[in-house]
């Protein structure tokens, strides 16, 4: 992935538009150093517990060990407590809320460091459809001692350390994924868009389910016929494969996806609505509000009203990417 990892203190070459929140990249020492950081809140900064609504171009993997408050991701508020992991893919949003004592430890990667096992990008994207767990105490016992593993390796950088971590990576990705595994109760929240409930085997590319559910995904109004073209595929062929893998049409996974990223941006900035409109692709907002009220049972006004007494607004001059 491209501008995923920078040095500190380089400038974001495309900042956000105003009012959209913030994009941040992962800084690195310096060329050549692993895209991987691993440590307590403390020790890789003061945006760890950042309490204003942000983006990431990384993974971000949350071992709690201690504190209370609110974990904000996307439209849904997690409460803290101690003995909880959660993942943060990239271009959620996310924030920290009514935060103490906060205490755990962190591990900050790009998809470029899975390469050795590629289809941990399928795992990850399965287990952000849960994010957040609670742990039993053994299951909490073992993380920390993975998480302050992976914590040392970073900060001794001793020779293979580099191969030490994609593999305690792997692992922890693979247990992950056995706390979201289907059947367990959890499902996607409200109005989250749909994510292919079996991953693709590890070590095998991208089906073509899977990668046009990462075209969906993106903040860009794509027709189904522009996601085929893309993919190298008919849209026929496209339906079937996607129907098949989803139980749900292409055209129906791009309207929700659609819907989901205004419902974001209503919830987490104050752009009018006719912005917002023009953000998923819609010229005319009145038909606009017809299609959200469709895909979400309400108005964009009214969902605003109801998720930004609880969410916190963005700040367009705040915490730069």
């Amino acid at each position: 992935m491209r501008n995923t990892t920078v040095v500190p203190g380089t400038p974001c070459p495309a900042p956000p538009r105003p009012g959209e929140p913030p994009l941040h990249r992962l800084e690195l020492a310096g060329p050549g150093t692993v895209p991987f950081a691993a440590g307590p809140f403390d020790e890789l900064g003061p945006l760890s517990r950042s309490d204003r609504p942000h983006r990431h171009t990384f993974y971000e993997i949350v071992h709690i060990d201690a504190g209370s408050g609110t974990h904000v991701v996307d439209l849904a508020g997690h409460p803290v407590r101690p003995r909880q992991l959660a993942v943060v893919l990239p271009g959620q949003v996310h924030c920290w809320r009514d935060q103490r004592g906060l205490d755990g430890t962190l591990a900050l990667f790009t998809e470029d460091f899975l390469v050795d096992h590629p289809g941990d990008r399928a795992l990850l994207r399965r287990i952000g459809a849960s994010c957040w767990f609670d742990l039993s105490a053994a299951e909490h016992e073992r993380t920390g001692r993975m998480m302050a593993d992976m914590a040392a390796e970073c900060r001794q950088r001793a020779p293979g350390h580099e191969s030490v971590l994609r593999a305690l990576l792997h692992v922890l990705v693979v247990r992950m994924a056995r706390l979201a595994a289907p059947g367990d109760g959890r499902a996607d929240g409200p109005g989250e868009p749909a994510r292919l409930r079996a991953p693709a085997a590890a070590g095998t590319p991208p089906t073509l389910a899977e990668a046009f559910v990462r075209l969906a995904a993106r903040p860009v109004a794509w027709s189904v016929r522009e996601c085929a073209e893309r993919l190298g595929v008919t849209p026929g062929h496209l339906t079937r494969t996607v129907r098949a893998a989803t139980g749900r049409s292409p055209g129906r996974l791009l309207n929700e996806a659609r819907a989901y990223r205004a419902q974001c941006l209503l919830a987490h900035t104050e752009l009018p609505v006719r912005q917002v409109a023009a953000r998923v692709g819609f010229a005319d907002p009145a038909y606009f509000c017809r299609f959200f009220r469709r895909e979400t049972g309400t108005s964009p006004g009214e969902f605003r009203k109801h998720h930004s007494s609880r969410l916190p607004s963005i700040d367009p001059g705040g915490t730069p990417a």
